[in-house]
């Protein structure tokens, strides 16, 4: 699918946030979907880089996951935060990742080195303009304490 905006690629963002560019995955975006932010906040800084790179890592294999729209991946490093941005046909889909091997193995790599919080919400159609201003709003609640579910290790 290509993006609305040029603007909404890559690259720093006003809220100081870094995004990588759209990786789309092998589902169409047609009809509803479901939207996932993650926001991952190390507990040292020095895990930062680690951390970013596993995301990278996982963003690679986007084009081969079943039922994934795509998905940006972003950073705040002077908080640091960092964490994805994912579209998905449905729950299901969304649940197969969450279970798929690398990613587990990923999540328990880092569980013990900061707080994960995760936030999801439907929409009717996909517009990625709509997607990241909402998903921007989530880590703006996260980071003044308002709440979606939260694991901490």
């Amino acid at each position: 699918m290509a993006l609305k905006s040029r603007a909404l690629n890559s690259g720093a963002l006003k809220s100081g946030s870094l995004r990588s560019p759209w990786q789309a995955g092998p589902a169409a975006a047609a009809g509803p979907v479901l939207v996932s932010v993650t926001d991952f906040t190390c507990a040292h800084a020095r895990d930062l880089p680690s951390v970013f790179r596993a995301g990278m890592a996982l963003r690679r294999s986007w084009p081969d996951l079943e039922g994934a729209v795509g998905l940006w991946l972003w950073s705040r490093p002077r908080q640091r935060r960092c964490g994805s941005v994912s579209v998905w046909t449905d729950e299901a889909a969304l649940r197969r990742f969450v279970g798929w091997p690398p990613h587990v193995a990923i999540m328990r790599r880092f569980r013990d080195r900061g707080t994960i919080r995760a936030h999801a919400w439907r929409a009717d159609a996909f517009d990625p303009v709509e997607v990241w201003a909402r998903a921007e709003g989530v880590l703006v609640q996260a980071e003044a304490g308002a709440g979606s579910q939260t694991a901490s290790r």
